[in-house]
């Protein structure tokens, strides 16, 4: 009767951590379902390094993250939709720009708030973008000594 009853205590205590690795995942990878939040879209010209749940970030604090990437066929640009946090009002001049965490880290998109008076509603598109710089092809640049200048 009690090797019933450690079998059942071993196998509560693993569910239990089991159900509580899937809430912390949840949790660190902005999963959960808790502030849904309203959509923004921006056009980028180069969009490297960012895919769909990328955080979008405002003074170094995640507000938001990428929900949508798709190519416009006709401008040839990555159009991108970004979820804001309720609560979070985004001057309408603010430029977005996609920012690298580090020589080694990785890419995310950086609000750079301006001073209107005014906000983005819900749907309204930035229209002020910056997209990637690629590190290779500014150290081959300067590795073959390309300043840029046509003579």
């Amino acid at each position: 009767m009690s090797e019933n009853t450690t079998e059942v205590l071993v196998g509560g205590a693993v569910l239990a951590a089991a159900v509580a690795f899937v809430l912390y995942t949840g949790q660190a990878t902005g999963f959960s379902g808790q502030g849904a939040g309203y959509p923004l879209s921006a056009s980028f010209r180069s969009l490297e390094g960012v895919t769909v749940g990328t955080d979008v970030r405002l003074a170094g604090v995640k507000v938001g993250t990428v929900t949508g990437v798709t190519l416009n066929p006709e401008t040839y640009r990555a159009d991108t939709t970004l979820s804001v946090a309720s609560g979070v009002e985004i001057p309408d001049d603010s430029a977005v720009i996609v920012s690298q965490e580090g020589l080694l880290g990785g890419n995310f998109v950086e609000i750079m708030p301006g001073g209107s008076p005014f906000f983005y509603e819900e749907g309204d598109e930035i229209l002020d973008t910056q997209g990637s710089v690629s590190l290779i092809s500014l150290l081959l640049k300067f590795v073959a000594g390309d300043s840029g200048a046509s003579e």
